[in-house]
């Protein structure tokens, strides 16, 4: 088994590639300075975090849609890693004449990725709009309101 011969030229792509994406970062972020809109609203001064606007204590359960949204991330970006091991022996599997095998599988895979996309979209996974805004917070009014009653439950019993 022969080693290759370290070169680091062999590395320039990568390095190119870190230019590039630290490039269009910065750019972005200063095309953003200067030609966004400076006009400070409500909304843009109001905390953020996670998807979900803050409503209420910073104690009170969060909806089951976060998680939701959570798990999702989770379970496409682990999907989604899996296409990089694939690509790295798709060669070799060509090589051996798996070729239109191998890509057909892969493309069912992505397939099923596509489906199980398609019915979290319809199924409003991702609807973080007023209305849901609005169940939000109506869900944090009736977890306060049941806190109430148990603490006022528990103080009667004492």
């Amino acid at each position: 088994m022969m080693m290759s011969e370290f070169h680091l030229k062999d590395y320039l792509p990568i390095l190119l590639m870190f230019i590039v994406a630290a490039g269009f970062a910065v750019g972005n972020v200063l095309l953003s300075q200067m030609v966004g809109q400076r006009k400070s609203t409500r909304t843009k001064l109001m905390p953020y975090e996670c998807g979900k606007d803050p409503v209420g204590n910073a104690r009170e359960r969060f909806s089951v849609k976060f998680y939701l949204i959570a798990m999702i991330f989770i379970l496409f970006d682990i999907e989604v890693i899996f296409l990089i091991p694939w690509a790295v022996v798709f060669k070799q599997f060509a090589a051996g004449g798996y070729r239109a095998l191998v890509y057909v599988e892969m493309m069912l895979f992505v397939a099923l990725l596509l489906v199980g996309y398609i019915y979290i979209v319809k199924k409003g996974a991702f609807d973080w709009e007023e209305r849901a805004r609005r169940e939000a917070e109506a869900e944090a009014r009736a977890l306060k309101e049941m806190r109430k009653r148990e603490m006022e439950a528990s103080r009667r019993a004492a």
